[in-house]
């Protein structure tokens, strides 16, 4: 991996952890964070040995509290709307990762945090966590992708009403809503986050991406399209060795040993 400033990686049996580290930031995402996470992901699309991605906030105050709004204060109409679309590109190549990606979220999740947090597949939060939008209260709205992935998520009501309002929630509530998949104690979020990973990893990691493809494509697609590219990559599973192993093992009665291997011998 490459050397970052703003970032820490590491990687241990399968599972890669992305830490953003401007703790004294509260982890507020200016533009070497964007850059630097970009390259990342990148750098671990092609890391065949991290097969799942849990992204954290170092710190025990923030998982990411926002944009950095000493960058953005002066900016000028065209610098904000590249400052936009250079978080959109980044997080959406998060989204669209082709591993698994969780969110480990303790502390605010705020602006820019709640986006990139909802560009990952699953959000597990500690029970001090705290979500929110609050642009509009900055004279702004979200720029890096929430006010599309939020109404996605939670419905276009609530997301208004958050977005709206600036309202800040709580992880309760965020469950309650379905912006976040798990509530746990602060000391347990990422021991979570790694036992959700390696429950993943158990499985055909082949079938898993696919899977991910599959719903991610699909969500932008009206039923009929949707049900169509679903049957072709259902097809495109029984080109792996994974589809053999883990139906023969079914068969057998017993556990499959995947191989991760896609083209049938």
């Amino acid at each position: 991996m490459s050397e970052f400033s703003t970032l820490l990686v590491t990687e241990e049996n399968g599972v890669a952890v992305v830490t953003i580290n401007r703790p004294k930031a509260l982890n507020a995402l200016n533009s070497t964070v964007l850059d630097e996470l970009s390259v990342a992901f990148d750098e671990l699309a092609v890391n065949d040995s991290a097969k799942v991605i849990i992204l954290i906030g170092s710190g025990d105050k923030a998982f990411v509290a926002g944009a950095d709004i000493t960058q953005m204060k002066d900016m000028n109409v065209i610098e904000g709307k590249l400052f936009a679309e250079k978080g959109q590109h980044v997080f959406t190549k998060i989204e669209q990762f082709p591993k698994p990606v969780i969110a480990a979220v303790h502390g605010f999740a705020l602006g820019g945090g709640c986006e990139i947090a909802m560009a990952c597949d699953i959000r597990v939060a500690s029970d001090a966590a705290k979500f929110g939008q609050p642009e509009v209260g900055l004279g702004i709205i979200p720029g890096f992708g929430g006010t599309q992935r939020l109404a996605r998520l939670v419905g276009r009501g609530m997301a208004k009403l958050l977005i709206y309002t600036a309202d800040i929630i709580d992880a309760p509530e965020a469950l309650r809503i379905g912006l976040v998949q798990k509530v746990v104690a602060p000391e347990a979020l990422l021991a979570e986050a790694q036992a959700i990973a390696k429950r993943i990893l158990k499985k055909s990691t082949i079938a898993v991406n696919l899977a991910k493809d599959a719903i991610n494509r699909g969500m932008e697609m009206d039923i009929p399209n949707a049900m169509q590219y679903e049957a072709y990559i259902f097809g495109t599973c029984f080109a792996s060795e994974d589809q053999t192993e883990g139906m023969t093992a079914f068969v057998e009665k017993r556990k499959p040993a995947f191989s991760g291997v896609f083209a049938k011998k």
